[in-house]
C-alpha cells in the first residue's frame, strides 16, 4: 500500500480532476469535490491576478457550507495548480494568496522547485508533481514533492510518450508515496486499471472538459462529444511542448493537423498571453474521449463513473 498523507486517505473515490487551463473555473471544482472527487484548477485561470482571491474565497465558502450540511458525506479536497517555469511572473503573488487560504493541495508543473514545496509544507498543504518521465519524477522527490502524478502517453494536454506500464513501473520500483496516473482516463473500468497497476488515483481530465459547469465553449464540449482518439494529434507547435490536440480545431484554425511543423522548445512560454491561442482556439485534449458521450453536470459524470468503476471490480469479483 502506499503512503498516503491524511488529506488524500479522505478521498472515498480514487479519482482527482486535473487543472484544466482556461476550462477549470470554481464552479466546476466545486461541483468535482462535492461529488467526491479532488476539484483543481490552474492559478492562471483567474485573470486579472486579483481574482485569484475571489475564486479561493468562493472554493473555500462554498466547501465549508456543503461539509456543515452534509456531515456524514464531507467533500473531496480541492487543489490549485502552479505552473513553476520561469515564465510565470505571477508565481510568488498567487503562491502567497495559496498560503492564505491553506489550499490543501498543489499540483506544480513545468520544473520541480523546492522552494515551492517547503513554502506549501508550511501551511500544511501537500504537493504533487507531473512528470513525463521517471527521470523527472526523482527529481521532483528529491526537491520535496510528496506524491507524482505521472503524465502518459494520450493525455490532454503537455504528454508524454511513455506507456503507462512503463511509467508506473518504474515510479513503482522506488517511491512508494501518492501516484495519480494521467493519461486517457474516462471511464470507471480505466480507473480501477490505474489501480491494478499500482496507481493510487486516476487523474482525468478531458472528460470534464464536456460538463456543464466547465468553463469550456459549445463548440468544444461538443466536438469532444462527437470525437474520439483518432482526432487527436501530438504536437509541440504550439507551446513548444510536445501535448495532445483535438485536430478539428487546429483545422478551424486554418492549419492542417497532420503536418504541423515543430517548434523550438527554448522559446516555450506559459504563463503570459502568448499561450492564450494554444488553448484557446486549438483546443487541448486527452485519446479517452471516446467515452465521452454527451454533456452533462459534472455530479453525473462521476455518477457514471462510480457506476462503472463498481461494474469493473463486480467484473473482476473484487
Amino acid at each position: 500500500m502506499s503512503k498516503l498523507p491524511p488529506v488524500l486517505q479522505r478521498l472515498k473515490f480514487p479519482v482527482i480532476g486535473s487543472p484544466l487551463f482556461i476550462v477549470s473555473n470554481p464552479k466546476l471544482v466545486i461541483a468535482q469535490c462535492t461529488s467526491g472527487v479532488v476539484g483543481s484548477m490552474p492559478a492562471l485561470n483567474a485573470r486579472p491576478a486579483s481574482q485569484v482571491e475571489e475564486w479561493l474565497a468562493e472554493i473555500t465558502e462554498a466547501l465549508a457550507a456543503w461539509d456543515k450540511a452534509n456531515p456524514d458525506n464531507p467533500a473531496a479536497p480541492f487543489a490549485i495548480n502552479q505552473i513553476v517555469h520561469k515564465s510565470n511572473d505571477r508565481l510568488e503573488h498567487d503562491m502567497q494568496l495559496c498560503a492564505k487560504y491553506k489550499v490543501p493541495i498543489i499540483i506544480t508543473s513545468l520544473g520541480a522547485r523546492e522552494d515551492v514545496n517547503q513554502a506549501v509544507h508550511s501551511w500544511g498543504g501537500v504537493v504533487l508533481h507531473d512528470v513525463i518521465n521517471n527521470v523527472f519524477a526523482r527529481k521532483a522527490i528529491e526537491k520535496g514533492a510528496d506524491g507524482l502524478i505521472p503524465v502518459a502517453a494520450g493525455a490532454g494536454g503537455h504528454a508524454s510518450v511513455k506507456s503507462p506500464f512503463a511509467m508506473i513501473q518504474e515510479i513503482r520500483e522506488w517511491f512508494d508515496g501518492p501516484v495519480a496516473l494521467s493519461g486517457a482516463i474516462a471511464s470507471g473500468g480505466a480507473i480501477l486499471a490505474a489501480q491494478a497497476m499500482g496507481a493510487d488515483f486516476a487523474y482525468i481530465g478531458s472528460a470534464f472538459i464536456a460538463t456543464e459547469e466547465a468553463r469550456a465553449v459549445e463548440g468544444y464540449k461538443q466536438m469532444i462529444v462527437d470525437c474520439n482518439s483518432d482526432d487527436i494529434v501530438y504536437s509541440n507547435f504550439y507551446t513548444g511542448v510536445h501535448g495532445n490536440y483535438l485536430k478539428g480545431s487546429i483545422r478551424n484554425a486554418g492549419m492542417d493537423p497532420d503536418n504541423l511543423p515543430e517548434s523550438d522548445p527554448s522559446k516555450m512560454n506559459f504563463g503570459g498571453d502568448s499561450t492564450a491561442k494554444a488553448w484557446k482556439d486549438i483546443w487541448g485534449c486527452g485519446q479517452g474521449i471516446g467515452a465521452v458521450k454527451e454533456v452533462m453536470p459534472a455530479a453525473e459524470l462521476i455518477a457514471r463513473l462510480k457506476r462503472e468503476y463498481a461494474e469493473a471490480r463486480a467484473r473482476l469479483a473484487l
